[in-house]
């Protein structure tokens, strides 16, 4: 697994507004938030897998996980 997310600041960067200033301790906390999410999200599709005896983690794995994860992030 990837220590760190591809791009992801330049995804923050052009997804947020022209208009708003993201200060360098923001952007540090959404690039750690978002890889704190992703790492649970992989735990969470890893169990869903060993559920269903299978070796490897599938598409439909974290499909079915992510929309139990994004309701609960949404809080």
């Amino acid at each position: 697994m990837l220590k760190k997310a591809p791009k992801l600041k330049y995804i923050i960067k052009t997804k947020s507004k022209g208009n708003i200033n993201v200060g360098r301790t923001s952007e540090a906390m959404i690039e750690l938030l978002t890889l704190l999410f992703l790492s649970s999200l992989a735990e969470e599709a890893k169990s869903k897998a060993f559920e269903e005896k299978s070796a490897t983690i599938r598409a439909h794995h974290l499909r079915a996980i992510s929309k139990k994860m994004l309701k609960k992030s949404r809080g």
